[in-house]
């Protein structure tokens, strides 16, 4: 049985931690998942990264994860205790964002002179010989996010006899001291070795499927923090990933969005659907300033792009907010994410690589 099978399976109630790293603040969330029921979101905060001066950024990133940890396990584990009888969550789950880890995706082919059967080992032995990270780099998510058997795609995709496929993977990678620094620090806090690391560009476009199921071809700008990721989604698959430097740097933001979706123009057709996912009210202003903009020209149209703010109304009727803060547009798309499924991996506790004894 695998980890996930494990900690997913049958129909007993589960409870996750969640916790949400992004460039300017980090954010976490006890939530509980009963059978036949709405998740339950129990507690959540969040807390700004507050740089000191003459302070490296990933210091200040982790002093803020350490108060975050102090305050979810002293106000956060109560409430969970009170829901379920337990204050310690089974599983912790962290969403890591840029500027902590890079994001790339890639194809992996398989193929035979004759027909074979595409079976699940095959795809983990070629994954083990391609999973390489560089020197410095820590291997935090190797997401398959999408398989195509025969040139069509398919969730089910194990067991059937092809001629050709094809695996998409969307892989992250975290500077060793910063993974090393987040580990410790979890291990002291929580004392379970179910503690999963995925990239917040994979997390948040497997939720938007389920929220968006029909929009199949669609843009995902990814501007919750200061930094903004692109996400380009077709045929239902994310097919590449684009970061936009912060919103606060001298050049408009506007104009770091034309230049990113006109490079990415050139390798594939803009879909006409955009998601603006943001904080409230910031969405609002950057939904004003999409609008005013004449994207229409990269789609060599005169009629624009649909922009689509993606608000905490959207989501907070399939979940049952318990807690009394006001709803976390990341928090609410972590405890979706959490109810339809989670990553395999596991950071790596025993490794002095990753963990410092």
């Amino acid at each position: 049985m695998s980890l996930l099978d494990s900690l997913l399976g049958g129909t007993r109630a589960k409870s996750i931690l969640f916790i949400d790293i992004s460039a300017d603040s980090v954010a976490g969330a006890y939530t509980y998942y009963k059978n036949n029921e709405l998740p339950a979101l129990l507690y959540s905060r969040r807390f700004p990264i507050e740089i000191r001066k003459g302070e490296p950024h990933e210091e200040a990133m982790l002093r803020a994860l350490k108060l975050l940890g102090e305050t979810l396990v002293r106000e956060g584990a109560p409430a969970l205790m009170r829901a379920c009888g337990n204050g310690r969550a089974e599983t912790i789950l962290v969403s890591i964002d840029a500027p902590w880890q890079q994001t790339t995706i890639r194809t992996e082919h398989f193929g035979k002179k004759s027909t074979f059967v595409f079976t699940k080992p095959m795809v983990m032995t070629a994954l083990e010989k391609t999973s390489i990270a560089p020197d410095g780099k820590y291997l935090a998510d190797e997401s398959i996010i999408g398989t195509i058997l025969n040139g069509y795609e398919t969730r089910d995709p194990y067991g059937k006899k092809v001629q050709r496929a094809e695996v998409i993977i969307l892989t992250s990678f975290v500077e060793e001291k910063i993974a090393t620094g987040i580990a410790v620090l979890l291990k002291k806090l929580y004392h379970t070795e179910h503690v999963l690391l995925i990239a917040g560009t994979s997390l948040r476009y497997q939720t938007m499927l389920k929220i968006f199921p029909h929009e199949r071809d669609a843009l995902i700008f990814d501007a919750a923090g200061s930094l903004t990721s692109i996400g380009l989604v077709r045929r239902g698959l994310l097919v590449a990933v684009v970061e936009v430097p912060s919103k606060f740097t001298a050049n408009s933001w506007i104009e770091q969005i034309s230049t990113q979706l006109t490079e990415l123009s050139k390798q594939y057709p803009l879909p006409r659907t955009i998601f603006l996912l943001a904080r409230e009210p910031e969405i609002t202003l950057l939904h004003q300033k999409l609008d005013a903009t004449k994207l229409s020209k990269l789609w060599l149209s005169d009629n624009p792009p649909k922009i689509v703010a993606v608000l905490t109304s959207h989501i907070a009727s399939s979940i049952r907010q318990v807690t009394t803060a006001q709803p976390d547009l990341q928090m609410l798309l972590m405890t979706l994410f959490g109810q339809n499924r989670l990553p395999e991996k596991k950071i790596d506790t025993h490794s002095t690589a990753i963990l410092a004894e």
